[in-house]
């Protein structure tokens, strides 16, 4: 089905110019392959150039091999916390919260994105997390696929090699699929986008390959092409947003309406703040255009929250899963990582082998998480709410983690990482781009107008 809330004409622009951040030595990681870089622009405010190449292949007959042993551990320490359930050091942007110092920008964002009733509050933006270190090593193949095309396509180019379930299928469609893999060393975090597998046992399919990542580390770079921020790290993870809980203890990742609801540009530098390290190919002209929005608290990278003079109370919640929400908005906050290019409201959520947040929320709650803003929806009307309530905090920066000063909560255990050193890190390839075409319409899951 068609859909508003993801670019039907700008994707290819947009992916082209998907990689940023400094660039790292391309080396082999233990159970890690990179593909070959042939002048990479690492520069956030540079398409990358196409490959040569433009031959297509099916995918070769042996496509996973057993993972070697491994002498490291993702079992968390005594007292300690599991990072395959709350990756990244405690302060790591997804995991510190909102301090005592942060100075607050309302982010003037109405109830409805663009106040077209057709739009999804929330729309729900699927991410393939798949932390499975012991699982076959699987190559991932690069597709020209992206957004439009047929994912099932391959090249010769492996992107990665990386442990993924046999029995793992995600068939082709033209969601964003930002995926982040677990590496058999246990620690290095590979992402690409956008993902599919189209038969159990085969090879996976990608577009684009991003830096490396340690889930011991910061973690702040990944698979979202509107941001180059993590696809893992904000995730709402399946077993979290259940019944009786107070809330995901981490940032949240929200995209946005950007033609309305970010702040024009002149170039592609203004257009992302920290921690963004990038910004939509198309940004300039585009962020901002349809309301000739000047608030520059608001752009790629912003971390919103809901002020702490803010009564939960008072908002008038109706379902748990908000209540959840709005109290990880006000102590944690949510980062702006991509561009929902038509009016909608994103989260970022789980969806892979570990499970599928949108099953587990219709089984909790008898709902469905994606809906029409339209819909006479007590869900889609709680976060019109927490829409409203948000604003920018300004001053978020490396030195001042969620505006600085006495945290909201007490910080999450340090991770204790394994004895031995991680690996290598390696460079971000370049899109695979053998074919041109027109991008199709976008897909996505329809929303279910009321429950």
């Amino acid at each position: 089905m068609g859909s508003r809330s993801t670019s039907p004409r700008r994707h290819r622009t947009r992916y082209l110019a998907a990689l940023s951040g400094a660039a790292v030595v391309a080396l082999t990681v233990l159970s890690i392959t990179s593909a070959p870089v042939a002048g990479a622009d690492a520069g956030p405010d540079r398409a990358a150039k196409p490959r040569p190449t433009t031959t297509t292949t099916t995918a070769p007959p042996t496509t996973t091999t057993t993972a070697p042993p491994t002498t490291t551990t993702t079992a968390p320490p005594s007292g300690g916390r599991d990072p395959l359930r709350q990756p990244f050091a405690s302060s790591s942007i997804w995991n510190m919260p909102i301090g005592s110092g942060a100075v607050y920008v309302p982010a003037n964002l109405p109830a409805i994105p663009g106040n077209d009733t057709g739009s999804r509050v929330p729309q729900i933006d699927d991410e393939p997390i798949v932390l499975s270190p012991g699982a076959p090593l699987t190559q991932v193949l690069a597709s020209s696929g992206g957004w439009g095309g047929n994912r099932c396509k391959t090249q010769k180019t492996v992107l990665a090699t990386v442990p993924i379930p046999a029995n793992y299928v995600l068939p082709s469609d033209n969601k964003n699929q930002s995926a982040s893999f677990l590496a058999a060393d246990g620690r290095t975090v590979v992402s690409t986008q956008p993902l599919a597998r189209c038969a159990a046992g085969g090879p996976a399919t990608s577009y684009v390959r991003y830096p490396d990542q340690d889930i011991y580390g910061p973690g702040i770079q990944g698979s979202h092409g509107g941001s180059g921020m993590s696809g893992l790290g904000g995730s709402i993870r399946v077993g979290e947003l259940r019944p009786g809980e107070q809330g995901p203890r981490h940032a949240l990742k929200i995209n946005l309406y950007a033609r309305g609801e970010l702040a024009q540009c002149a170039t592609r530098s203004e257009c992302f703040r920290w921690p963004a390290v990038k910004s939509d190919s198309y940004a300039v002209g585009w962020y901002g255009a349809a309301t000739g929005n000047t608030n520059t608290a608001m752009r790629m990278g912003s971390l919103l929250a809901i002020p702490p003079d803010v009564d939960l109370a008072s908002l008038g919640l109706q379902t748990e899963p908000a209540r959840q929400i709005a109290w990880t908005l006000q102590n944690y906050g949510a980062y702006v990582v991509d561009d929902t290019y038509g009016p909608s409201f994103a989260l970022n959520a789980e969806h892979g082998p570990g499970g599928n947040t949108r099953t587990q929320f219709r089984n909790d709650y008898g709902l469905d998480f994606e809906v029409y803003a339209s819909a006479p929806n007590a869900w889609s009307r709680d976060l019109q709410r927490l829409r409203t309530a948000l604003a920018a905090v300004d001053n978020n920066s490396p030195t001042s983690v969620g505006g600085g000063g006495t945290p909201r909560q007490p910080l999450l255990p340090e991770l204790t990482p394994p004895a031995s050193a991680p690996g290598a890190r390696t460079q971000a390839t370049e899109p695979a781009t053998a074919e041109t075409r027109a991008p199709g319409p976008v897909t996505s899951t329809p929303a279910v107008p009321a429950r």
